[in-house]
Order: C-alpha cells, then sequence, then structure tokens
C-alpha cells in the first residue's frame, strides 16, 4: 500500500479522497488549517466507517470459524498547516517529520472570494493566489525528493474556472489558470513522476455554499456534483496503471 499527503482533508472533496484511500489501505498524512478538524477526521477514517472490517467464515457444521479482514485499515496522522503563510511550510513539514518516500500528493484545498475587478483589492488577490497557487507550488517543491524516491503521482484539484473565467471571478480564475500552467510545467520537468489535474464543476461543498451566499442566490446541494463522485474519478487516476497517466479530467455536474 502507498503512503499519500492530502490537503485541505477536513472537507469536501479532500475528505472525500482521503476516505476512499484509507478503505484501500494506504497510509494518510491530512493536512489542514485547523487541528480539532484533522483531528476527527484522522478519528474517523482510523476507527469510523473508512476502519477495517472482519468477516466470519462460518464451518460446514455453522460453527463459527476463521475471521477474515475484508478491507485493510490505513493509518491516518495530521498535520497542520497554514496555507496563506506559504513561507512557513517547509518549517512546519520539516517538524512534522514526513517519510522518505511518498507515492502522492493531492492538492485538495482551495478557497475563494468573488468580487469584480473594480472591487477587490490586493489582499483578496493575494490570499486566493497564497492559497490555491502559490503554496501547492511551495508543498511540491519541498516534497520532490520524497516523491521522486516512489515515482509517485502529484494530482492538483482545479476548477472549471481554471479554463474559462467569468465576471466576478478574476482573481480566483487566475489562481486555478496558475495551478494548470504550475501542473503542466511539474509534467515536463519531472518525466518519472505521474501528475493529473481535475476540474471539477460546481460541486456540493461548503465552498459552494459561500459562492452563492456571495452571488445571493439560494444553494441547493442536489443540483451539483456529490464531493464522492469527484473524488473516485480522482482515486481512479491514481490507480491507472503504471503505463499510463491520466493527465486532465474534467468532472461537471449533469
Amino acid at each position: 500500500m502507498g503512503m499519500y499527503l492530502i490537503t485541505g482533508a477536513t472537507g469536501g472533496i479532500g475528505a472525500a479522497v482521503a476516505g476512499l484511500l484509507a478503505e484501500r489501505g494506504h497510509d494518510l498524512i491530512l493536512a489542514g488549517r485547523s487541528p480539532d478538524r484533522l483531528a476527527a477526521v484522522s478519528r474517523q477514517i482510523s476507527t469510523g466507517v473508512h476502519g477495517a472490517t472482519q468477516l466470519i467464515v462460518r464451518e460446514r457444521n455453522g460453527e463459527p470459524g476463521a475471521v477474515r479482514t475484508t478491507s485493510p485499515r490505513g493509518t491516518a496522522r495530521a498535520v497542520a498547516l497554514d496555507l496563506t503563510e506559504p513561507r512557513r511550510l517547509e518549517a512546519a513539514l520539516a517538524e512534522a517529520g514526513l517519510p522518505q518516500r511518498l507515492d502522492g500528493v493531492v492538492h485538495s484545498a482551495g478557497m475563494v472570494d468573488l468580487g469584480a475587478v473594480a472591487e477587490q483589492d490586493a489582499d483578496h488577490w493575494i490570499d486566493q493566489l497564497m492559497v490555491n497557487l502559490v503554496s501547492a507550488a511551495e508543498l511540491t517543491r519541498i516534497l520532490l525528493p520524497a516523491l521522486r524516491a516512489a515515482e509517485g503521482h502529484v494530482v492538483f484539484v482545479n476548477s472549471t474556472s481554471g479554463l474559462t473565467a467569468k465576471a466576478k471571478w478574476s482573481a480566483y480564475a487566475a489562481s486555478k489558470f496558475g495551478l494548470r500552467a504550475l501542473a503542466d510545467s511539474l509534467r515536463a520537468e519531472e518525466p518519472a513522476l505521474r501528475v493529473t489535474t481535475v476540474y471539477p464543476g460546481r460541486t456540493a461543498t461548503e465552498m459552494q455554499r459561500k459562492v452563492h451566499a456571495q452571488e445571493g442566490r439560494p444553494y441547493e446541494a442536489a443540483k451539483f456534483t456529490d464531493p464522492a463522485t469527484v473524488a473516485r474519478v480522482l482515486v481512479n487516476a491514481l490507480e491507472t496503471p503504471k503505463d499510463a497517466v491520466v493527465s486532465d479530467v474534467t468532472v461537471r455536474p449533469r
């Protein structure tokens, strides 16, 4: 089984990816800003619905027989990281003592703050660029030795806003266009690694709830893609045989 680091692991697509990888027996490093929420997700993965289950195999006479584990239990540890401060990430990761081999990194953390170009000041731009782009680049740089050792896989959870920019989405879209460029450059520079960009459309997450509030529209989760669906697509990309790579995939609501 592998070792994967997931940012944005406390909710949405990141938490769903963590659950699927845990079910497959992979060991996880869960990164997020809130230590309390990280601890809760780690406990759920280790002992809750994503924990290993057992099957009692009965003998022909009906008596209980061998006990088999139907799914292995991957471990989960938490690392608190503040992606608004990318300059501090290297020290935080050094203190955490990460493994020398890493099979994959899933960059799932993100933030959004809508507004017209005429309304968004420098702080709005800086905050979104730091979390959505600069921290992803810095984490990737720091983790490259461990990824190279395992010939690992880097997944960037982008957005359809990284393909087309709309009114009032300029700062967020710019950060996601930049994330696309980061993935393309990394793929060209590190041929031993596999690099995937996933472009989800509107997904039923807390971020989507915030977007609807900013747009002044009611939020109906059923209209959007479930995070678990996006996670399944992402994990399928991770599990693609080594002779191929899913470089880009878009997942939109029906």
